[in-house]
């Protein structure tokens, strides 16, 4: 096992009815800015319950944040904030909203100059304003991490920052307040969950067993759930125990001390920019791809994998990795989630610039730095 420091600074309070407790979470003298997304917390009264448990407070609210948060979207939450002298950043949404509360705190303190340097020059965010949350669309995990995710339409890029600083201080999550979420976004929500424990687990080894089999207590719970919310998807038990999934998928435990590799997400990512695909459904397309391009390098784990999450029992090594991938795609489709770019219309031709685009910002990825550009087309190829 590698060394590691492990520190999570957020408070997660889960459970029915945990909105009322914002108002023991942020001190009175704050001032905040509340961000959201498009609506939909309006129409399921999570918006009400937050105001009320905000009542008496001074509360500045910015809304309208799409899925893949925008750059010129923050840039206009930051001057809001600026202009209203806010020192509390308060996300009540999905990750999106939430990616956008983290960018937009540590845009408000940033002294290198254009705040974009954070995420296309990895320039260092030294503090931020506190950052809390109310998740009302388990997925990203970024309720437990110092992760964020944001586009920019001028350039068409989509990249990523991280930051202990934007940690949220908080993170309230009421499973009830999932329950009016759609088919899709549940799909998505589930598959991006499967990706992120993936990203940490499919790699090589190093002996760190409590790690890999946290990790697939995390999958093996998201394929027994999954059937279970789209036969009933009013169910609370079921919605709670996916939403613990999707946070304890990326709220570092998993990763302390392991190689990781987030090709998927980097390739997806690209996706995302080039053709507006959900994040999710670009996951589902690329995973599998990079599975079979790499197993060579992540051989001794898709064999793990295959057989302690899947079940499968082949003798021979080749059938048994070649089977859990199946699996996955399976899986993935099972939900909802097609596993392939023409599924989509979309041509492989017009993907090949993301190969361009990632190899111009890291010349090598993948947990052995082994993956270019050509290897980028040719996982894109076995995509198509």
């Amino acid at each position: 096992m590698r060394n590691f420091t492990f520190h999570n600074p957020t408070k997660i309070v889960f459970g029915k009815g945990t909105l009322a407790e914002l108002k023991n979470l942020i001190p009175e003298d704050r001032r905040i800015l509340m961000m959201t997304g498009g609506g939909s917390i309006r129409k399921n009264g999570v918006h009400d319950q937050v105001m009320e448990a905000l009542k008496g407070r001074t509360v500045i609210e910015f809304s309208g944040i799409d899925p893949n948060p925008e750059y010129e979207k923050c840039m206009d939450a930051m001057r809001l904030a600026k202009k209203e002298k806010a020192d509390f950043l308060l996300s009540v949404g999905g990750g999106s909203v939430l990616d956008a509360a983290k960018f937009t705190a540590a845009a408000l303190k940033f002294k290198g100059g254009d705040p974009w340097d954070i995420l296309e020059k990895g320039a260092a965010v030294a503090e931020a304003p506190p950052v809390g949350c109310v998740l009302t669309l388990p997925a990203t995990g970024s309720e437990s991490n110092g992760n964020a995710v944001i586009s920019r339409r001028a350039t068409g890029q989509k990249l990523a920052f991280s930051s202990i600083h934007v940690f949220p201080q908080f993170s309230i999550l009421d499973p009830a307040t999932t329950v009016t979420l759609s088919e899709r976004q549940t799909a998505n929500g589930i598959v991006d969950a499967f990706v992120h424990v993936m990203e940490q687990y499919m790699t090589y080894d190093v002996n760190a067993p409590l790690q890999d089999r946290q990790a697939e207590a995390v999958l093996l719970t998201l394929i027994e759930e999954a059937p279970k919310i789209k036969e009933d998807p009013l169910n609370y038990e079921t919605r709670a125990n996916l939403m613990w999934c999707a946070t304890q998928a990326l709220n570092t435990m998993i990763g302390c001390g392991v190689p990781q590799d987030w090709t998927t997400h980097i390739i997806g990512h690209e996706i995302t920019a080039l053709h507006g695909l959900d994040h999710a459904r670009t996951l589902a397309i690329v995973l599998p791809a990079v599975f079979r391009h790499q197993r060579d390098q992540k051989g001794k784990k898709l064999v793990q994998y295959a057989r302690r999450v899947w079940g499968i029992e082949h003798r021979d090594d080749e059938r048994t990795l070649e089977a859990g991938i199946r699996k996955t795609e399976e899986f993935f489709r099972s939900v909802g989630l097609p596993t392939r770019l023409k599924d989509y219309h979309i041509p492989l031709e017009s993907c090949l610039p993301a190969a361009k685009a990632i190899a111009s910002r890291n010349p090598k990825i993948g947990e052995h730095g082994d993956i270019g550009r050509k290897e980028i087309e040719a996982i894109l190829k076995l995509a198509e």
